[in-house]
């Protein structure tokens, strides 16, 4: 009984008073006297521009203008070896030699700039630079598929990474091709022959000041046509700072999700498509990103025609700044018509045909993508193609 009593008053001992007394209320803070957090300050957006991409974009400017001077100045020494060796005399064969030459430097603008150079120079003819100029760009559209390639070897699902590339490809070539055709009669009528576009006093005189003394050290230091070559190579690293001047933005930062509803109305889809182009001035990084957009799920196949199409046209706008430079009105028609036979293809196709042009080439990208024999079918035929047109 003591015990019992003992437990209980060991029990009450260790009762703190709190719990036996009434808890007072908690006191508040009025809000306007709660403490705020220090505003942080708005950058200025002064501080916002990134002088380092502007000056690489005046300097990516500066050497396209140079390229296009060397190329022009390394012509004539090329005569023998594009009409004796490699026999580039016929449309056929300027169709396959654009399209080959575009598989070997992984690009279509240096391309398509070669081709109206060979033009000024009288190494190829009106119909041989249009077609060689179309060869390019089928060339040009093979890289999209060489980065899907790239994605199926990182582990990535062959069907989406390979899909996108050959839909590109694909898209290409069936509104090239017609496109080809339909420029072919327009230049054979000399229609847009009048429309022209001069460079003018001031861009001759400014571009004479700033590239020619370089181009003329060049010339007097190198062999013709290791002029050319440099021309070529100084134009594709233009392209390539030019690349780096674009803004870089993480698809997870960006506002994909917000403008996932877009890519159903073929309209804007083909506008930006036109625009991301444009801007870029690469047809391969506006198609090279659908790839890994592809694989993240943000764009489906069946959404990117019209965005593939718009881009395939303004594509031509560097190639139509090189004949302004190069101010040859030939070389200028030569490009005119070459935007507007592919703007009407691709406005027919989307205005009449587009749920039977969608369906079939989806049709026909799955039964490439559904074996590897059918994969290597394709990619024999695509590289056999140019080689017989350079061959007949």
């Amino acid at each position: 009984m003591e015990q019992a009593d003992h437990n209980k008053l060991d029990n009450t001992s260790t009762l703190s008073p709190s719990s036996t007394e009434t808890r007072a209320p908690s006191q508040t803070i009025p809000p306007d006297l709660e403490v705020q957090p220090a505003a942080q300050p708005r950058k200025k957006w002064w501080t916002k521009v990134r002088l380092d991409k502007i000056g690489l974009f005046f300097l990516s400017l500066y050497l396209f203008v140079l390229g296009i001077i060397l190329m022009k100045d390394g012509t004539q020494s090329l005569s023998p070896l594009i009409r004796g060796v490699f026999n580039v005399t016929t449309v056929a064969r300027s169709l396959g030699f654009g399209w080959l030459f575009a598989y070997i430097i992984m690009s279509g603008s240096p391309v398509a700039a070669a081709a109206l150079a060979f033009l000024d120079g009288g190494i190829v003819s009106e119909l041989g630079a249009f077609a060689m100029i179309t060869g390019s760009r089928l060339g040009a559209s093979f890289i999209v598929l060489f980065i899907g390639f790239l994605y199926v070897l990182r582990g990535r699902d062959q069907a989406n990474s390979l899909g996108m590339g050959l839909l590109s490809l694909l898209i290409t070539a069936t509104t090239y091709i017609p496109a080809f055709f339909l420029g072919f009669a327009i230049m054979r009528t000399g229609w847009l022959g009048q429309v022209q576009l001069q460079r003018g006093a001031l861009l001759t005189s400014v571009t004479d000041i700033l590239a020619g003394p370089v181009s003329q050290f060049i010339v007097r230091l190198l062999p013709q046509w290791a002029v050319f070559l440099v021309g070529i190579g100084v134009i594709y690293l233009s392209f390539t700072l030019f690349d780096k001047c674009l803004p870089q933005m993480a698809i997870k930062e960006s506002n994909i999700g917000w403008t996932s509803r877009l890519v159903y109305r073929p309209i804007v889809m083909f506008a930006v498509g036109a625009l991301v182009t444009l801007i870029s001035m690469s047809v391969s990084i506006s198609l090279g990103i659908l790839v890994p957009l592809s694989n993240r799920g943000f764009v489906r196949r069946e959404n990117v025609f019209p965005y593939i199409m718009g881009a395939n046209i303004t594509t031509f706008v560097d190639t139509l700044l090189a004949a302004v430079l190069l101010d040859n009105p030939q070389a200028f028609t030569i490009v005119l018509v070459e935007m507007l036979s592919v703007t009407l293809v691709s406005v027919l196709v989307l205005v009449f045909f587009y749920s039977f042009y969608q369906h079939s080439i989806l049709r026909f990208v799955n039964k490439i993508t559904e074996s590897n024999l059918n994969i290597a079918l394709f990619m024999g035929a695509i590289f056999f193609i140019p080689v017989l047109l350079v061959l007949i």
